[in-house]
């Protein structure tokens, strides 16, 4: 894992530059705490920071290989779980290598197949390579997104970097958010390759993108496709079943101290159990979030059933886990420099509030034990585990489900808004036409039925929309204080088999997530084999609240601020003054984003161009 950043132009000197490519890579000093290297060259200049996970003693960046026709530089953010055997293949080539590093295997996996080398690797990535022979830069992301990578076109080349920050830290990037900039950071649609910024993008996930002198191109080597499933009930569970027990034992390999997230479902207890079936003679280390006071005060809601914290316990002790419970304060929740340091994080005001901070929070504590850590994410989202999926009326809804649902921290309420901005944006029918460019991307088998389409439709979305976003947050978060968090259900052999496991298979115990856990319920306590979805906690302590409504006050207080333009004032005064028994989840959502926003505005000053 690192932070990468670049500059390509065609019509100056990079050499002359190094004092940009400087301030370009510094802005991810917190991705790569290790180290940091630049390279450049006439047209070129490449940046990292570097978190040290495999081989910290070799696998220095930008890493090069000189040729008789000029240098290929590489820089590299991310994890290949299949390095070994690419080395070996590699070196079946003759090539040889001077590193143990997953790194060189890239490099050297180009220099032998060129781009093609995308459709070989496994696992989480996103680097870019200048390749002086050809005067080009070859950009490749993973086939899901686990790793961000933005770029920037400028007249005579590109800006690129692991995080928009890096881009903006050129003078020749625009702080510019136009409507649909706002439009995408208000309505949850989640566009893969939206960036929020004017001019700037993000390369999709299982895509390539190749800048020279006749400008950008894009190619998809990866894309989730309809096929056929042939296997039975009992065949899928044990391939599910195979797949889990390769991609943990892969995704376990690090020269650094590892550890689990354990939330107390069957997620992140499916990884926690198996991880400790390969990690023989040793406790694996397990890691996770509470708040002081509630679980002996927790009340059910809406979202949340129970709270995580038995089930946690549970999980631990069954499998003899060293576990630790990383248990926050409401004051240090509600701090204001908390939200700085995680907008800062995100570049964008698209956070969840408390659940962002508990988050960041929690990862800065398992740094000071951990570098790497593996997380459940995305197996909702794969094998049909929220609840709204589950509900008639939004299975047949024309809208995304997760701002369909009439519950959740993605409803599509704009609690707060300026009224002004809300008529300029049409953020409904924004939504609209995001959802149906979506939906006509879903291939449809001739054998499916109109309620299999459907479903098929519903994973589709959220593996290539929501889940986008869960895999960001949680990037951005980690990275944030130098952890690696590996995802292992976000394995493309995983996803395409499970992708076209019909509905009727997802759910043949007449259960959400049957699939997942006819494959490992055996290895779990049953309170957790059989637990309902529950989403990520969110604390439930008053004074939270009463901290949000403080905050925004003492923006009230400001006479003017850019904020009004986006935010109703008297919204805002009304919310910060109502008592807190009637404070409804949406006037809780709303001053968080207003506190977002404000912040954003006051730390990024973007120009808005809203006509």
């Amino acid at each position: 894992m690192c932070g990468i950043t670049g500059w390509v132009s065609f019509g100056r000197d990079l050499a002359r530059e190094q004092p940009v490519l400087d301030a370009m890579t510094e802005t991810m000093a917190c991705r790569g705490p290790d180290a940091r290297g630049t390279w450049t060259d006439r047209h070129a200049a490449l940046g990292h920071r570097r978190l040290a996970v495999i081989d910290p003693a070799g696998g220095a960046q930008p890493m090069t290989v000189h040729t008789e026709f000029g240098d290929v530089a590489l820089v590299y953010s991310g994890e290949v779980y299949n390095f070994v055997e690419l080395r070996k293949e590699l070196q079946g080539h003759g090539e040889r290598f001077t590193t143990a590093s997953d790194t060189e295997v890239v490099l050297r996996g180009y220099l032998r197949w060129g781009a093609a080398l995308a459709d070989r690797l496994n696992g989480m990535y996103a680097f870019a390579i200048w390749d002086a022979r050809e005067q080009k830069l070859v950009m490749i992301r993973d086939r899901m997104g686990i790793k961000p990578l933005f770029y920037y076109p400028t007249p005579d080349g590109v800006l690129f970097g692991s995080e928009q920050k890096a881009i903006l830290a050129n003078s020749l990037a625009q702080r510019v958010v136009d409507a649909d900039g706002l439009r995408e950071t208000l309505s949850y649609a989640f566009t893969p390759g939206h960036a929020i910024w004017a001019g700037m993008q993000q390369v999709r996930p299982g895509t390539i993108v190749t800048v020279d002198a006749d400008g950008v191109r894009e190619r998809t080597y990866w894309r989730l496709e309809s096929r056929p499933h042939t296997d039975n009930t009992e065949a899928s569970v044990a391939r599910v079943r195979e797949l889990l027990d390769d991609i943990v034992h892969r995704q376990l390999v690090a020269d650094v101290p590892r550890c689990l997230l354990l939330s107390g479902g069957l997620d992140s207890g499916t990884l926690t159990a198996l991880a400790a079936a390969h990690l023989t003679g040793e406790r694996v280390p397990t890691f996770a979030v509470d708040f002081m006071g509630q679980a002996d005060n927790f009340t059910p809601d809406d979202l949340r059933d129970t709270p995580d914290t038995p089930f946690i316990h549970d999980v631990a002790e069954h499998v003899g886990s060293e576990h630790t419970d990383i248990v926050l304060d409401p004051k240090t929740l509600a701090d204001p420099a908390v939200r700085r340091a995680a907008l800062i994080a995100r570049d964008v005001p698209m956070g969840v509030g408390d659940m962002d901070f508990s988050l960041y929070l929690l990862f800065k504590a398992i740094r000071e034990k951990s570098t790497v850590a593996l997380s459940g994410e995305s197996a909702d989202e794969l094998f049909g585990g929220y609840k709204h999926m589950h509900i008639p009326a939004i299975q047949s809804a024309r809208a995304f489900p997760w701002i369909a649902v009439s519950v959740g921290p993605f409803d599509k309420d704009a609690t707060g808004l300026h009224p002004h901005l809300l008529a300029q944006l049409k953020l409904e029918e924004y939504r609209l036409d995001r959802y149906d460019s979506a939906v006509g991307e879903v291939e449809r088998l001739d054998s499916e039925s109109d309620f299999e389409y459907r479903m098929r439709v519903m994973i589709y979305l959220h593996l290539t929309r929501f889940m986008q976003s869960m895999l960001d947050r949680k990037d951005r978060m980690s990275m944030a204080v130098g952890l690696e968090v590996r995802v292992p259900f976000c394995d493309h052999r995983l996803v395409d088999y499970v992708y076209n496991a019909p509905w009727s298979l997802k759910t043949y115990d007449g259960r959400e997530k049957s699939l997942l856990r006819g494959a490992v319920k055996e290895m779990l306590p049953a309170s957790v084999a059989w637990r309902p979805k529950s989403p990520y906690p969110s604390t439930q302590d008053p004074y939270y609240s009463r901290e949000l409504q403080h905050q925004g006050k003492e923006l009230l207080a400001r006479p003017v601020h850019e904020l009004f333009e986006l935010v109703d004032r008297d919204w805002l005064r009304a919310a910060t003054e109502r008592e807190l028994s009637a404070m409804d989840r949406l006037t809780r959502l709303g001053l968080e984003r207003a506190l977002d926003l404000a912040v954003w505005l006051d730390t990024y000053h973007p120009e808005l161009k809203l006509g």
